[in-house]
């Protein structure tokens, strides 16, 4: 069976109409990276991006090019720190969101 709309076109319009579920995606795309888990966190926070900002409003706005963003998010690319946190500092700034992190046991 053929699927009649992409993934990303169906993450987008979502996010669209329920800004509760744009937050859960950002959240749950840190809550992987915390938890060591690049594999999952890569391409949550890359269909966030997709839904939100896009690539290229983020290249401009962190100084990089969105090819190379793009490549940074993709399963074989391993995001340096400095340019993981920019990109978060970014899509916060850009969503008008603070992302807190709480200890718990």
């Amino acid at each position: 069976m053929a699927l009649t709309r992409s993934f990303k076109d169906t993450v987008k319009a979502r996010a669209e109409r329920d800004p509760a579920f744009l937050d859960a995606l950002l959240t749950e795309a840190v809550d992987q990276f915390l938890a060591g888990d690049r594999k999952t966190g890569k391409p949550v926070l890359r269909d966030y991006i997709d839904a939100t900002i896009g690539f290229e409003r983020l290249a401009e706005e962190t100084g990089s090019s969105s090819k190379s963003l793009m490549r940074m998010l993709s399963p074989t690319w391993n995001p340096t720190a400095s340019n993981l946190f920019s990109v978060l500092s970014t899509v916060q700034r850009a969503a008008g969101v603070h992302l807190a992190v709480t200890a718990g046991r």
